[in-house]
């Protein structure tokens, strides 16, 4: 167990479908124990396995609408005609208690926390502690091949995350790290390595 000082960060990760953020996610999560997974709001129904307020909260069209007039969230989006969102609460809770906290999402929701982000002072711990990176396949053509293998879409749908993963791509540039994720070992060790190294960054701009 990774112990480190109690200043919190905000960690986004986002990546194309297939693009192995999810299983980079669960390894982080699993060796920072101080680190809690942003449980998102959707208005998609429940898949086999998943549990509400464990893989998603999840509301209805009007309980989503309801939250977003009363700016309850950090970020919102719709992807793939599903609205999903990600309460300010969460991750306030998270701070308070001293942990960090992992959020996966997508480039929408990535460019709305940033945006978000800036209209605070910079001493708001949210601004400070925020990190960002951008897990990239190799190349498109060696996500087809995983996103085949995966087993889990038929061939229309992966041509359509294919051509969502090359406009997601395209914007890698707005992150502040790029992990070109082709072997698993190597790029887990960058991730960890950002966590890591953002804890120091924090330490070395304490008041």
């Amino acid at each position: 167990m990774i112990e480190l000082p109690v200043r919190s960060l905000l960690v986004v990760v986002s990546a194309p479908s297939g693009g192995g953020k999810t299983t980079l996610c669960e390894r982080l999560l699993a060796e920072f124990h101080q680190m809690v997974y942003s449980v998102s709001c959707t208005t998609r129904a429940p898949r086999d396995g998943e549990i509400d307020g464990t893989d998603y909260y999840f509301i209805s069209e009007e309980e989503f609408e309801r939250r977003v007039q009363n700016d309850e969230f950090v970020e919102h989006a719709t992807v793939h005609g599903h609205r999903y969102g990600t309460l300010r609460r969460f991750i306030e809770r998270g701070f308070a208690s001293g942990r960090d906290v992992l959020m996966d999402i997508d480039v929408q929701g990535a460019s709305q926390i940033r945006e978000k982000l800036s209209t605070l002072p910079a001493s708001d711990a949210l601004r400070r502690g925020f990190v960002d990176a951008f897990i990239a396949p190799p190349s498109i053509e060696v996500l087809r091949k995983r996103l085949h293998l995966r087993g889990k879409d038929a061939d229309a749908v992966i041509e359509r995350r294919l051509q969502q993963a090359e406009n997601e791509m395209r914007r890698w540039r707005e992150y502040k790290y790029l992990i070109v994720n082709d072997r698993l070992d190597a790029s887990y060790d960058a991730l960890r390595s950002i966590v890591v190294a953002e804890h120091h960054r924090l330490l070395k701009n304490e008041d």
